[in-house]
């Protein structure tokens, strides 16, 4: 069982369930609340009480997001022709996706790159991407907060437009070819599985520390993209499920030349301020 601490919301207090706790914080103005394991540390919380240095949270702090359970942020990009007018992707145009998960005290990280990929293609990738390791995680359930720069995505999820891709069998409404359909199919079965996930759009490459790593992550892939795409119109995946634990989880060796270790992640991390030494 989970214990809900709401200190600022319609209703105050300590609840046992996320539905009778979303109520009280969702839409309401710089809600906060947070999960315990224990009772106990819920009545801390409210009380006011310092908490273990294990669950600050610099990213959403310093994001103006709310107690989030987890947060997450996700980036895509492309260095191709297509960005020009008139143009159009190239196959060995680099493109990349990254995403950074804030779960308490540990930070993950991944990014991966493609030759020949839109610049949309990658920001759904990394949302997919991100669903993909919570769901393994088994966090599905959690309280999510995404924060995202891709309105092409956030439309996508919010507006309904998923949901009428797939009812009209994964077609748009005039009956035109739906972009990158494989990938929002996999997407919207991912989505299925989680209960209690929200949507915040941030404006891309300004002052969100999440939003200006993932950023600086995909574009460090596409910079170590040395090898020539072959020629075909798919695109070619490189690296895309290597997870990049970038604290408070155990390394894994690097797959692809796109990988970086974890100390370089976390040196990253600190430059940006989203990395404490103290945590324990």
């Amino acid at each position: 069982m989970k214990y809900y601490a709401v200190k600022k919301g319609r209703q105050t207090g300590i609840f046992t369930s996320w539905d009778v706790t979303e109520k009280q914080v969702k839409g309401y103005p710089a809600a906060k609340f947070k999960s315990f394991k224990t009772q106990a540390e819920a009545k801390q919380y409210l009380n006011g009480q310092s908490k273990p240095a294990a669950e600050k949270r610099p990213v959403a702090a310093k994001s103006g997001i709310a107690d989030a359970e987890i947060v997450l942020y996700t980036d895509g990009g492309s260095r191709n022709h297509g960005n020009v007018k008139g143009g159009h992707v190239k196959a060995n145009d680099k493109a990349a996706w990254a995403y950074l998960i804030v779960n308490h005290d540990k930070r993950i990280a991944n990014s991966g790159g493609e030759w020949g990929a839109t610049n949309n293609r990658m920001e759904v990738m990394a949302f997919y991407q991100a669903l993909n390791y919570l769901n393994a995680q088994g966090l599905q359930d959690d309280p999510i907060t995404a924060v995202l720069d891709s309105k092409y995505v956030l439309n996508a999820v919010t507006k309904g437009w998923l949901k009428g891709w797939q009812r009209r069998g994964w077609t748009k409404s005039g009956g035109g070819k739906l972009e990158n359909k494989e990938l929002w199919q996999q997407v919207a079965d991912k989505l299925r599985h989680f209960s209690h996930i929200t949507f915040h759009w941030t404006k891309g490459h300004a002052d969100n520390e999440g939003n200006v790593y993932v950023d600086e992550l995909l574009n460090r892939t596409m910079d170590q993209m040395k090898t020539k795409a072959p020629q075909s119109d798919r695109p070619t995946v490189i690296n895309p499920n290597a997870d990049r634990l970038a604290a408070q989880t155990a390394s894994k060796a690097p797959h692809h030349d796109t990988q970086e270790s974890v100390h370089d992640i976390e040196q990253n991390l600190k430059q940006l301020g989203l990395f404490d030494d103290d945590q324990g």
